[in-house]
């Protein structure tokens, strides 16, 4: 009888722990393409998705993890932030000046709406705030 008791929690408990990692993965790979967004949307983050796709995808899956930072695209942002733990002078200058780029050219070209416009100074803003003083900063 405790026996049965016992088997049954593990088969639950293995169960609630299968569900968990699939969980992981399945936010994984939703932060792994608001990341991959981010590189061509001003004002959305890359980095920050990229680092919680690492950390959703090294408490679920090895293998996937291992792809992510094999990765010749996306693994030099992750490897970066984890070896340096921040990022470069360097690469927050070109980071905020090609989203300013990318803002201007958003809000002048493709934008009508004044609110848009708005918002996207906004998140823009936002993002030169925390690229440039909440991300910390490594010397080369």
């Amino acid at each position: 009888m405790l026996f049965q008791a016992f088997a049954k929690f593990l088969n639950t408990f293995i169960y609630f722990c299968n569900m968990l990692k699939l969980l992981f993965i399945i936010l994984g790979t939703v932060f792994l393409f608001l990341g991959i967004l981010g590189i061509f949307i001003p004002g959305l983050p890359t980095t920050p998705f990229l680092l919680l796709t690492a950390v959703m995808y090294v408490r679920s899956s090895e293998r996937l993890y291992q792809k992510l930072i094999g990765n010749r695209y996306i693994g030099k942002y992750i490897k970066n932030y984890r070896e340096h733990k921040g990022m470069s002078l360097r690469q927050k200058v070109y980071s905020i000046i090609l989203m300013w780029i990318m803002i201007s050219v958003s809000n002048l070209f493709f934008l009508e709406n004044l609110s848009v416009r708005l918002i996207v100074l906004g998140v823009g803003l936002i993002g030169t705030i925390v690229m440039g003083w909440i991300i910390p900063t490594y010397r080369e």
